[in-house]
């Protein structure tokens, strides 16, 4: 398969998982008044790691060529599950008690967290455009969180920590090998996602969890596997320059379900914000394909 239809590909699965994240935390966040914050991650990942075992099992997800135990040992196996259960953790929180545009607006921030952490840790080029561009979109970030204003709390300071996890989760994904499915990296991941959960409620209250709160936790673990999946599928199929711009398709059903389903809306600043975030991102995508053109050309 050449580049372009690879990169084609790509864009497709990660709007197919943007989608699916969104309508997750749409679930989540109204599970949030009835069950506390590891009681949620723990009942949606016991859902979760039931569908992708099911999966994996009947698609040939636990078929690698040296058997499950090296994919666990596995460096980037690791880091990206790390990553992974640092990013759910610190954005549920958010989300628990932030309007969820707001939230999901702070990671758009991940295209240039990305290009910014490729040229850190793996020597990716980037230009001073491309570094102006990721300083402009931090700008926006604060414009969104607004550190020092009165609406400001600790929970905006998790929706920029779950970036920097997710930033971390997706170049770790980058980096493992091919022969690894993708199914069985999703599946580990829930799985860790969800150990996480079991521990964490030891430590709360547990609250009764009626037929309510099961079915919108089942539907949430479906959906999230649709995300899992794609994203998975999206950072090793097509290039990381050229799939991250179309993560911006979660911020127009953010907006929509904010407004439609929870009443809330973002304010001027926080729009412009995102506005400012969207805008460098697209300029760093546009940058990146300018210089892979002219490489190509050479």
């Amino acid at each position: 398969m050449n580049r372009f239809s690879s990169n084609t590909l790509g864009a497709f699965y990660m709007m197919l998982a943007m989608g699916g994240y969104v309508l997750n935390d749409m679930l989540m966040k109204l599970t949030s008044s009835d069950l506390n914050l590891f009681q949620a991650i723990l009942v949606r990942g016991m859902f979760a790691c039931a569908l992708m075992g099911l999966l994996c099992w009947r698609l040939g997800g636990f078929r690698t060529p040296n058997g499950i135990g090296p994919v666990l040992r596995h460096p980037m196996t690791l880091l990206r599950t790390f990553g992974e259960t640092g990013g759910t953790l610190c954005f549920i929180t958010a989300l628990f008690h932030l309007p969820i545009a707001n939230v999901t607006a702070v990671l758009q921030v991940l295209p240039l967290t990305i290009t910014l952490g490729a040229a850190f840790l793996f020597g990716e080029p980037v230009g001073w455009r491309r570094y102006l561009a990721i300083i402009a979109g931090f700008l926006g970030v604060l414009l969104i969180i607004r550190p020092g204003s009165e609406g400001f709390n600790i929970y905006a300071v998790y929706a920029v920590a779950a970036a920097g996890f997710v930033t971390l989760r997706d170049l770790a994904t980058r980096r493992l090998p091919r022969a690894i499915p993708s199914l069985l990296i999703s599946f580990i991941t829930a799985i860790a996602v969800t150990l996480m959960g079991a521990v964490g409620s030891m430590f709360e209250p547990w609250r009764v969890v009626d037929a309510n709160s099961l079915t919108t936790l089942a539907g949430a673990a479906m959906i999230l596997t649709v995300g899992y999946i794609f994203s998975t599928l999206a950072v090793r199929e097509g290039d990381m320059s050229f799939i991250s711009p179309f993560r911006y398709s979660i911020l127009i059903w953010a907006l929509l379900i904010g407004y439609f389903v929870f009443g809330d809306l973002p304010d001027g600043l926080a729009l412009i914000g995102a506005f400012i975030v969207v805008v460098s991102g697209l300029f760093t995508f546009y940058r990146e394909q300018k210089l892979m053109m002219k490489d190509q050309s050479k």
